[in-house]
C-alpha cells in the first residue's frame, strides 16, 4: 500500500498551513491554518474493508513541567510518549482520498465535535487532555489539529501520518475514543499499513 501526503514529503518539514501553530518572533507561537493535508492511498489489499487514519508525534515530552516556560528549554533527554494529531475511523473501504481542509481549517477553540465526521467516524486526539488546564481553549478535541510542539523543545518532532487498511467494516467504537483505543480495536485486523513522516519545529534555534 501506498500513501501521497500532499505537500509533505518524507522526512521534510510541514508546510505552516497544517499547523495548529506557527512560530512567531514576538510570541513564540501564534496559531497556524491548521487545515488537514490532502492524503491519497492507493494499491489496497485485497480484503479491506475499512481504514484507519491515524497521525502522531512520538516525540512530546513526558514531562511539561518547562514546556513553554521563558528562560527553560526542554531537555533532548527527557523520555518521549506520542501525542495523537488525527483519529478517523470506520473509512469505508470505496474511499481513498481526504481532500485538503476536509477535516480540518483552522483552529476551533474548545475543539470538534468526535463521531460521525466528513470522512468516518472521528476520534478524540490528545489536545484535549493538553489544553485541559486553559479556560479560554479547553475542551475536546476530535479530528485533525495539526503540530504544535513546544517552542522550547531541544529537539525537532516527527509526524507519523499512517493508513491502515483492516478486515473489519467497523471497529465499534463510539463516544470519546482516542489512539490506544484504535490500536487496541484494529489489533489483529490490520491487513496493509502505509506511513509517511514529515518534521516540525517551532524553536527558532532549530528552524
Amino acid at each position: 500500500m501506498k500513501l501521497k501526503v500532499q505537500g509533505i514529503e518524507e522526512g521534510q518539514p510541514i508546510p505552516e498551513k497544517f499547523a495548529f501553530g506557527v512560530y512567531s518572533e514576538e510570541d513564540h507561537m501564534s496559531f497556524g491554518p491548521n487545515r488537514n493535508p490532502e492524503m491519497v492511498w492507493e494499491d489496497t489489499p485485497e480484503g479491506a474493508k475499512s481504514f484507519v487514519v491515524m497521525v502522531f508525534d512520538p516525540d512530546v515530552p513526558s514531562v511539561a513541567d518547562d514546556v513553554n516556560q521563558e528562560g527553560k528549554t526542554v531537555s533532548k533527554d527527557i523520555p518521549r510518549v506520542d501525542f495523537f494529531h488525527w483519529l478517523l475511523v470506520d473509512i469505508p473501504a470505496s474511499i481513498t482520498r481526504i481532500p485538503e481542509g476536509e477535516d480540518s481549517d483552522g483552529v476551533i477553540p474548545k475543539g470538534k465535535d468526535p463521531g460521525p465526521g466528513p470522512i468516518g467516524v472521528r476520534g478524540v486526539n490528545t489536545y484535549t487532555q493538553f489544553l485541559a488546564g486553559n479556560p479560554d481553549m479547553a475542551g475536546t478535541y476530535a479530528g485533525y489539529d495539526g503540530p504544535c510542539p513546544p517552542w522550547n523543545d531541544e529537539i525537532i518532532h516527527h509526524y507519523h501520518f499512517e493508513v491502515h487498511a483492516l478486515d473489519v467494516d467497523s471497529l465499534g467504537l463510539e463516544g470519546e475514543f482516542d489512539g490506544n483505543d484504535v490500536r487496541e480495536a484494529m489489533a489483529g485486523h490490520v491487513l496493509a499499513s502505509t506511513r509517511v513522516t514529515g518534521t516540525y519545529t517551532l524553536n527558532p534555534d532549530l528552524r
